[in-house]
């Protein structure tokens, strides 16, 4: 059985939503960074990636090869869905109670962020390498070139902000930590409004606490008259 605080589950919905910690959370930023950079990918390679040379045809300016644009679309379109997927589920996920639910969004996230790191040096390579066999004669005018090496450039980026998001999530997934998961909050600190409440223990002095989530010992004084008196007799022979 998991423990009730496993992935903060505990403690949830105990910190108010605060927008300017959110965005400026360092997850945040690389979800927000990882949207722009798939952004920039898929936009260059829309607007600028295909040429028209002589014909009503239009080539891909990685070497006329179709497959190199259409990965690149595709790849820098799924992470952009992907980032804003996962900035709602880290707004979301500080209400989910259930374990369950927050261990499959931990492992939900270490598996898009590992598959997206891979796809991005994936792309990052087959662009590179279409870009390097490209012709400077199927360019005229260098129609192209500076989207096709932002593309390059950003497919890049992107590896580095997934990677690093992958390694968040695993770390997070391996350890079940409840310290700043996904989104803004620090659990480990005690609410500004915290009372100490004090609870007595067996040998007569009382333990003190600030944490609300702090539950009373199961502890009770006994009396040792009351278990002599509780305690059965042998029947007389």
């Amino acid at each position: 059985m998991e423990p009730a605080g496993a992935y903060g589950a505990g403690k949830a919905g105990a910190v108010s939503f605060d927008p300017v910690a959110f965005l400026t959370h360092p997850r945040t930023v690389l979800r927000l960074l990882s949207w722009v950079f798939s952004m920039v990918v898929f936009s260059c390679i829309v607007n600028e990636g295909y040429i028209n040379i002589g014909s009503e045809r239009l080539l891909c300016v990685f070497n006329n090869n179709a497959d190199a644009c259409n990965y690149g679309v595709t790849v820098g379109v799924a992470c952009f869905l992907g980032s804003i997927f996962f900035l709602i589920l880290d707004i979301y996920f500080p209400t989910m109670s259930n374990v369950k639910d927050r261990r499959r969004a931990v492992l939900l996230d270490l598996i898009f962020s590992g598959l997206a790191s891979f796809l991005w040096f994936v792309g990052f390579c087959f662009l590179a390498n279409q870009w390097q066999l490209t012709s400077p004669d199927e360019l005229p005018l260098a129609q192209g070139s500076d989207a096709a090496r932002a593309t390059i450039a950003f497919c890049f980026f992107s590896i580095l902000t997934w990677a690093v998001l992958t390694l968040s999530a695993l770390r997070r997934f391996l350890t079940g930590s409840n310290a700043n998961l996904f989104t803004w909050q620090h659990l480990d600190q005690a609410p500004s409004n915290a009372r100490a409440t004090a609870y007595p223990i067996a040998n007569g002095t009382t333990i003190v606490t600030t944490n609300p989530y702090q539950a009373p010992p199961f502890t009770e004084t006994l009396d040792p008259q009351k278990l002599t008196q509780q305690r059965p007799m042998a029947p007389a022979f």
